[in-house]
Formats: C-alpha cells, structure tokens, sequence
C-alpha cells in the first residue's frame, strides 16, 4: 500500500501513512533485533529515529534527513523490504559475505591429541626431505553449511526454498524462479572451487583432518612412529602411496583414499 504524503521529521504525517511506515519500520527492527515501534500512527521522535536509523544503517545514506517521501529513495528500498530479508545467494553474496567464515590451515587449529600426531608426522616428513602444502585444517561450521547447500542447490538435489536456516547466516537461497535459483548457487560453487558435494559431517568442522600435498623425488627415508627407519620410493605422492599411508597410520593419521589430499584421525 503505498504511502500519499510525506512521513517523517517536517513531514504531512497522515496517520494513515505513518501506520504503513511504521508497520514496514517494524519489519527492518524486528528482522535485526531492535526494539518495535508502537504503531499509533502518530509520528513522534520514535518514528522520526527509527527512519533515520533505516536510511543510515539499511541504506548506508551519509546523511539520514528522517523523512520518507512518495516514490523517493527511503520508501522505495522500505516497499521492497530492502534491509528485512536476507539478500539472494550468488556470486554477489559470495565477494561481500564469504570472508566472514574462514576456514583455517594452521596445525594449532586441530584439537588434541589429532594435533600433536599431525605435527610429529610433518616433522618427520619434512626431516626426510618431503615437500608438504597444508591447504586445510579446521573448517568453518558456516561455510561447510554454505558450501553444502551451494552444491545441493545448483544441482537440484535440494529446492532452494527448503534449505534449512542456519543462525546467524543471513542468505535467501530462493530467486522466485528454479533456473535463477539453481543458476547463482552453480556461481557459488565456482567461487568455492567445489569438486565435489562437501559434507556436512566432515572431520575437517570438528578439528580432527587435515588436507595436504606430500611429494618427494628419489626415496623418501623417513622414521616411522617408533624411530625406526623406513624408504618409501613411488609413486612418489602422498595421495597414492599405501606405504606412506601405513606409515602415517602409525602417527594417528588415516588416509581417506577416495579424497586425494584428506587425512583424518579415522579416515573420514
């Protein structure tokens, strides 16, 4: 219902009118946990805040004049409901939002006694002269969660209106049209370099996997757990070689064969 006259500081302020604004002012606050309007329709330092408040927060307008005009700027974006759903997925999603949930390469990040096992086995490793590149330790619950739906989205094995919600994580996943939909969650499986349906379960969110490249030229001659030497010769890659394997076993670290960098303390 559009509003007739101006709302708001120096405005007509119809009661009428200020009942619409305020009703949809009360759609921005409640959606980011700030306290309702009483809707009166009378238009006080209440109103006058809360649409200041929404042109400065909801509009990023460098200078909030707490008026809503017909057809102007404010009543548009607040008709819309810009600033009280969550925005569409996609790669515009993606490049202002993805960076909030990192996921981490650091060995520190794994939770004992995964990491202590994970640092002697590098250790040894890298005293034998291999070539190590950590490119994963813990993962973030949220962009597990985001990576998981992308994938499910894009290839309709899950409806973009029936994606759970997760607190905290503000996405609309539904574009109002299937292809539109599947078409910006293909964009975020791109943008996540994703090979292949990530889980929801993997041992990488609980601190408990590591994901890395292990090369070597000639014969690797590394110490098993015990101390005792051992040669590895080829295939020379970490992901193919079943006597590295075993012998990383012995340090606590299971190699997930059908995943070519992932270890894990139990092979998930």
């Amino acid at each position: 219902m559009p509003i007739g006259a101006s709302v708001g500081k120096n405005g007509v302020n119809d009661l009428a009118d200020v009942l619409v604004v305020q009703h949809l002012l009360n759609d921005w606050l409640g959606f980011t946990g700030q306290k309702l309007l009483p809707t009166t329709g009378e238009c006080g330092t209440l109103t006058i805040a809360a649409i200041a408040g929404y042109q400065g927060k909801a509009l990023a307008m460098p200078a909030p004049d707490g008026l809503i005009s017909p057809g102007g700027k404010t009543w548009l974006a607040l008709a819309a409901g810009q600033g009280t759903r969550p925005p569409l997925s996609g790669a515009d999603w993606w490049n202002a939002n993805q960076a909030r949930y990192p996921n981490s390469a650091a060995v520190a990040d794994l939770v004992q006694p995964f990491r202590d096992n994970v640092a002697a086995f590098l250790k040894a490793l890298k005293d034998a002269g291999a070539t190590v590149t950590i490119s994963s330790t813990r993962r973030n619950a949220t962009r597990a969660h985001l990576m998981h739906y992308s994938w499910r989205v894009a290839n309709g094995s899950v409806a973009p209106n029936k994606v759970p919600a997760l607190p905290g994580l503000a996405i609309r996943w539904d574009h109002g049209d299937l292809v539109r939909s599947k078409a910006a969650a293909q964009q975020m499986v791109k943008l996540f370099q994703i090979a292949f349906e990530p889980s929801l379960t993997s041992r990488h969110i609980e601190g408990r996997a590591i994901d890395m490249t292990i090369g070597w030229t000639g014969t690797l001659k590394i110490r098993d757990k015990a101390g005792k030497t051992r040669e590895i010769g080829t295939p020379r890659a970490g992901d193919t070689n079943t006597d590295l394997h075993k012998l990383g076993a012995g340090y606590g670290l299971i190699k997930l064969l059908s995943d070519p960098p992932h270890w894990s303390d139990d092979g998930r």
